[in-house]
């Protein structure tokens, strides 16, 4: 399989017509659907539904578009580790991040600093939950990872923003708990409760409650914006970070925390025994510049 024929197959998924597609490359329409058969043949499935107006994926095709835009921006990025010079700060620079105040408030500094001293350098966000960040991060189409601890980080270098996060629910603010200046285990008592399917979290909440309460879980999640309405409509309440309650940003609802108080740190992440881009390795240079100068001011 040839990194041209997979370019090829991008472009046909994304027009979803193989003669604009065509334009898009070219090339012949002809020439491109003997491509496109080659390419089905050789890996012995239809890759495509091909209909009068347009043509859609089918599941397979749905997979080797992803890895197709994985292999491609691999491909792309160490072609650009390998040729920049230690004097030329040149190329992409990709974060892996949840959703949640503390990293960002860092992040966004970070990069309006360095995009400062280094212009040309352009970065890539990638949102995700902890377990898909290390994924990427152990494929390297991560460089850099941002997790919200409880995280299993033994195998990566890392770098603890001194900010912690406070634990709590988020609920509408026409539930019967908003008023409260905080929530107490017996609170959560048979309380709808909505929460990460991170299971090392999970286990971070039931030593909270230390058994006292039986958590009544509708059903778990990955981002707290995939149950915004559930909450809004008062049908439950959500475990997770007041950080990731800031982000929402929304009016209809409020973040009680925890009491006794339950917090957490935000890593970032990077490979370990690797040797790093002249780019990568700036810029995680800057963010422990950032963190030694600011650090009296997230440390209690």
């Amino acid at each position: 399989m040839e990194l041209r024929i997979l370019q090829y197959f991008l472009m046909v998924a994304r027009e979803k017509n193989i003669t604009r597609a065509a334009k898009q490359l070219h090339m012949t329409q002809p020439t491109l659907s003997r491509q496109l058969m080659q390419l089905e043949d050789e890996l012995g499935k239809p890759l495509f539904i091909r209909g009068k107006r347009k043509i859609e994926l089918t599941d397979e095709g749905v997979l080797l578009r992803r890895r197709a835009e994985e292999i491609l921006s691999l491909v792309n990025k160490t072609e650009q580790e390998i040729t920049q010079s230690e004097e030329e700060m040149v190329g992409q620079i990709m974060i892996g991040t949840g959703i949640f105040s503390s990293s960002q408030t860092v992040l966004s500094q970070v990069i309006e600093e360095f995009h400062d001293e280094y212009p040309l350098v352009k970065f890539d966000i990638y949102v995700g939950n902890a377990d898909l960040i290390k994924e990427r991060v152990d494929q390297g189409l991560v460089d850099i990872g941002i997790l919200l601890e409880p995280v299993d980080i033994s195998k990566y270098n890392h770098l603890r923003i001194p900010l912690q996060e406070k634990w709590g629910i988020i609920v509408s603010k026409t539930n019967s708990l908003a008023n409260k200046p905080y929530v107490k285990k017996e609170d959560l008592k048979e309380l709808p409760l909505f929460l990460t399917n991170r299971e090392i979290v999970q286990s971070e909440i039931s030593n909270w409650l230390k058994g006292d309460v039986s958590l009544h879980s509708m059903f778990s999640y990955n981002f707290a914006s995939a149950i915004l309405p559930f909450i809004q409509d008062d049908q439950g309440a959500a475990i997770t970070v007041e950080g990731a309650y800031q982000v929402l940003n929304q009016k209809n609802i409020c973040f009680i925390p925890f009491y006794p108080e339950l917090s957490t740190n935000t890593v970032f992440i990077w490979k370990k025994y690797t040797r790093l881009s002249p780019v990568i390795d700036r810029f995680i240079k800057k963010v422990q510049e950032y963190l030694e100068k600011s650090r009296s001011l997230y440390e209690k």
